[in-house]
């Protein structure tokens, strides 16, 4: 176990399974790279599902670009993260997720 992950660990347990930093740093879900374009596919459909709303990654939305599975899913598992309470485990998706502290927003396309 790396020394990044003790970390996270203890800030995890000792945070009740909510995602806080001390010093009051920010949170985000994303896809992971690795993650397979089926798996991206389905937690698209899953938290659009659950978010009842994915107007943003559709055409004319402010995330469509670029038109990828990767963006679209890591923005629509953040809203449903941002959504649920910020929970490590709101950012599972089946170990297809990981928890980011550098802010995804790009453009237009402002991460909750």
């Amino acid at each position: 176990m790396t020394k990044s992950m003790l970390i996270f660990l203890f800030l995890y347990l000792n945070a009740g399974g909510h995602v806080k930093f001390a010093n009051g740093t920010a949170t985000w879900c994303v896809a992971k790279f690795s993650a397979s374009e089926v798996e991206l596919n389905e937690n698209i459909e899953y938290a659009c599902n659950m978010l009842g709303d994915c107007k943003i990654i559709q055409v004319g939305g402010s995330c469509f670009y670029p038109n990828t599975p990767l963006n679209h899913a890591s923005v629509v598992m953040n809203q449903y993260y941002a959504k649920y309470g910020r929970n490590a485990w709101d950012c599972y998706f089946s170990g297809s997720a990981l928890i980011v502290v550098t802010d995804p927003s790009y453009g237009s396309c402002k991460y909750a």
